[in-house]
């Protein structure tokens, strides 16, 4: 059992976590939510099941959160935000750690990430630790000096607050999110022990607390078993390839992550954790299970659900029970829970972690404390008091 507390984890204890799972071979599964509700499925989901997670927002699902009315530029970044705040308020009723990320962020969204980042320095002054565990840069279509020299100048940013960083080197085909590679050359969709190698000696002069997402034919989207022709074979010659550049004792020296997932084989995804994968994103597959929950739903009470009054015990009878969004949402969630369990099940993250449920009422309603002053703030802060 991993000993980081429950609760949203930054920093030293995220960077322990990770390690936990590389060395004792499981990966965390990483959900991508839109909602307070699906949120809150992963939280019960992870409680259930014994098992860290992640949570983590797109920057569709950011603009979701924040209503898709709101059309100021920065409203992907707000809802980011607003789901982070969320998460942190509610996570320590689940007792498990959590960990808040954000998914993948092209060239073009990097004003999104700006605003993330900004929230984090905004939240680390006052609390300590950034609002964010960790963020995701993938300028897998950029040029590959291109996209190194950008992640490290964010990675020297982000190192002060200890944020981690994940990246991307080759291309994850399908479509997510706004970003279509679904005609992108076939070879893209591998990355060489190489290209890997000159992300870990460009970042690691910087800090440890980084992944790399490395292409081994990962597809976006839903496809059946044996559709995709994924190599994860390919992630053990990236950290056999390290090692020997290395020098070092370490079966696995790079923490590597797995995209597109969806179409999978149990043995493929036991390969990938094998060779060092510690985070699986899982979107397609929970977005189903969500739906199916309130579609199972509508089609057993189909006949509550045609007006507010009258159903076939009686045409005065109401219907308000049926129709309650609490009672169908409660029925997407229930089905996505049990998915986030199967995922869980298949990365072997699953009994990684007792949950510590708090004992009722003991945790704080508000459990955000900003950090100690130190005697130069509490002196302003005393002159400020007195007009000074």
């Amino acid at each position: 059992m991993c000993d980081v507390p429950p609760g949203v984890v930054t920093g030293d204890n995220l960077l322990k976590l990770l390690k936990h799972a590389k060395d004792n071979g499981y990966a965390i599964p990483a959900f991508n939510c839109t909602s307070s509700s699906s949120c809150n499925a992963v939280l019960e989901a992870a409680k259930k099941n014994n098992s860290p997670v992640m949570i983590q927002a797109s920057n569709g699902g950011g603009a979701f959160f924040a209503g898709k009315s709101c059309k100021d530029p920065n409203a992907a970044a707000a809802g980011s935000v607003a789901m982070a705040l969320h998460v942190r308020a509610v996570a320590p009723y689940y007792g498990v750690p959590v960990v808040l990320h954000s998914d993948h962020c092209a060239k073009k969204l990097l004003p999104w990430f700006d605003k993330m980042l900004e929230a984090d320095e905004e939240y680390f002054a006052q609390y300590g630790e950034p609002l964010f565990s960790s963020h995701m840069l993938d300028l897998s279509e950029e040029p590959d000096e291109e996209n190194i020299e950008i992640c490290v100048k964010y990675f020297q940013r982000m190192k002060p607050m200890k944020i981690w960083l994940e990246m991307e080197i080759g291309i994850t085909g399908g479509e997510e999110d706004g970003v279509n590679n679904e005609d992108v050359d076939p070879e893209k969709l591998y990355t060489t022990p190489e290209q890997v190698y000159s992300v870990y000696t460009a970042l690691s002069k910087i800090g440890e607390m980084f992944s790399i997402a490395a292409a081994f034919g990962n597809v976006h989207g839903v496809y059946k078993p044996g559709n995709v022709t994924l190599q994860p074979e390919r992630l053990g010659k990236h950290q056999a390839y390290a090692k020997e550049q290395l020098k070092c004792e370490s079966d696995l020296p790079i923490f590597l992550v797995m995209h597109g997932g969806s179409g999978s084989t149990d043995e493929e995804i036991a390969t990938a954790v094998k060779n060092g994968v510690i985070k699986m994103n899982i979107d397609t597959d929970t977005q189903w299970a969500y739906w199916d929950g309130l579609r199972k739903f509508e089609a057993d009470k189909h006949d509550y659900l045609q007006g507010q009054i009258g159903n076939p015990t009686g045409p005065d009878k109401p219907n308000k029970k049926f129709y309650d969004p609490r009672v169908w949402i409660r029925k997407a969630e229930e089905s996505m829970v049990e998915r986030c369990g199967v995922s869980m099940e298949k990365l072997s993250s699953k009994g990684k972690y007792e949950a510590k449920v708090p004992e009722p009422g003991s945790v704080p309603i508000y459990g955000f404390k900003p950090k100690p002053q130190g005697p130069v703030g509490a002196i302003k802060e005393a002159l400020h008091k007195v007009g000074l």
